[in-house]
């Protein structure tokens, strides 16, 4: 077996193949055949849209589950726990991520996706239980540990594709994450407290009416129990033989900057096919550059996803909009289907002929723009009011989402395929990191901004989205 291992199996263009190697098989299929993988890619959506629905489902009514956990002894402060929960995720997988790039690059993607997948059916059903808290935060803390899926999905998505397919496979994968994070919010307003929105098909006195969020958490879970299927039918990317020189360094799979600037060390290394050197890639500029503007928009993203929730479920006499649950998850669903059809049917196209990095400085300006007019719009009432949330939440979702998938194509460019699962773990540690603290910053900023209502400058919320701005105006000096 050792033998036949070393033996090419077939030669193409200067390419060799390993017969026994899943990563072989992937790069002779994308020598043979030109076209977009649309089963993997559709595959890939799948599960990262299953990844995402967790991370923001429970924002729509996550000031009502805090309240009614009896935590926060004025209402003022609800938003601040609220911020708290609502990090745990990002606490979690700032933690394992790393880890889980290390694992992708060593084992494959594949049992990375596997593993967190099964993390979600288990511990976001649990959650769905919760009594207290704490057992929330727990759960949430949990789940986010077992998601390292973001990573090498990320690296999967470029490497079961040719480089000019890249660009489709990433913004499939972005959408994804997008739609989820914005379908995740529209399943907890929907869902949520299905006793009292919904009596005559849930009884108070069943387990809906006693666990009021967990008919949220087992659709959720019920999704990630089907993905976790259709992973098995993935094909692995990861080549398991040591002769990396001759089948990585072609133009389908890495961009030619990942190797210029490496030195005559890192070259060796990257042809060895040996474990990847957290120096290099620390050393390796062009990556490291995306990543600290990429961590800037992040950062930012995720306060805007809890504000948001939070600023429009909020009283208007707290300085909210004043809505239902259910209004802010019909303002996330319409979002979510503009997101789908601008990053699969626009997107492409504008990357092929701007680039990512200019689409991330017109999105910064664009959404500085749109953020700068949300205190208005609060000011308005009736079917006005809820055209224009729909409209602004879509627009502002589809800018963030263009500004992450360039940042992707970006990263994934700049490594080498035994660098990109450790990478793109660095990366999602990071950016999970900024996810972690921002919910926390946003719900104190939040609550603050509820104390200083009849203030002379920025009053209420409109000081929340300056700052919000100011995060975005330095993103966009990173770009």
């Amino acid at each position: 077996m050792a033998e036949q291992r070393e033996t090419p199996l077939l030669k193409e263009t200067e390419n060799y193949y390993y017969e026994n190697c899943p990563g072989c098989k992937v790069d002779r299929r994308k020598a043979q055949d030109p076209n977009p993988p649309y089963i993997h890619f559709s595959f890939i959506f799948a599960v990262a849209l299953a990844a995402a629905l967790p991370v923001s489902s429970i924002f729509p009514f996550l000031y009502n589950m805090v309240r009614d956990f009896h935590i926060a002894k004025r209402e003022e402060d609800v938003s601040f726990y609220a911020g708290f929960e609502g990090s745990s995720y990002m606490v979690g997988r700032t933690l394992t991520a790393v880890l889980w790039g290390v694992i992708a690059d060593r084992y494959g993607r594949k049992p990375v996706m596997l593993i967190s997948t099964l993390g979600i059916v288990i511990f976001n059903t649990l959650f769905g239980f919760s009594t207290n808290y704490w057992m929330a935060m727990a759960t949430r803390f949990c789940i986010g540990a077992l998601c390292g899926i973001l990573g090498p999905i990320r690296a999967y998505c470029t490497e079961v594709c040719r480089r000019e397919h890249q660009a489709l496979g990433l913004a499939m994968v972005t959408s994804a994450w997008g739609i989820g994070l914005v379908i995740g919010p529209a399943l907890g307003g929907y869902l949520a407290e299905p006793a009292i929105y919904y009596p005559t098909v849930f009884s108070p006195d069943s387990i809906f009416g006693r666990f009021p969020y967990l008919l949220v958490s087992l659709v959720i879970s019920a999704i990630g129990l089907v993905v976790t299927g259709l992973c098995f039918w993935l094909p692995e990317t990861l080549h398991n033989h040591s002769d990396h020189a001759k089948i990585q360094d072609e133009p389908h799979d890495i961009e030619d900057v990942a190797i210029s600037t490496l030195d005559d060390d890192q070259k060796k290394e990257s042809a060895g096919g040996t474990a990847p050197s957290w120096l290099a890639i620390l050393k390796n500029w062009p990556y490291m550059s995306t990543l600290i503007g990429f961590c800037v928009f992040q950062l930012h993203d995720m306060a805007y996803t809890e504000i948001f929730s939070l600023w429009t479920v909020t009283p208007r006499s707290l300085g909210g909009v004043g809505l239902t649950s259910a209004d802010v998850g019909q303002a996330l669903a319409v979002s979510g289907v503009g997101l789908l059809l601008c990053q699969v049917l626009i997107y492409p196209t504008l990357e092929k002929y701007f680039g990512p990095i200019i689409i991330a400085r017109v999105g910064a300006v664009l959404s500085i723009a749109l953020l700068s007019s949300y205190p208005f719009i609060a000011k308005l009432s009736g079917v006005v009011l809820t055209v224009l949330i729909d409209l602004a939440s879509t627009l502002k979702n589809v800018l963030a989402v263009s500004i992450q998938t360039g940042y992707f194509l970006l990263q994934n460019r700049a490594v080498t395929q035994r660098q990109r699962g450790s990478a793109s773990g660095l990366s999602l540690c990071l950016m999970s990191f900024c996810k972690a603290i921002s919910p926390a910053i946003a719900g104190y900023i939040l609550s603050w901004s509820e104390t200083r209502l009849t203030a002379h400058f920025l009053p209420g919320p409109q000081i929340v989205f300056f700052i919000m701005n100011i995060v975005l105006a330095i993103g966009f000096l990173t770009t």
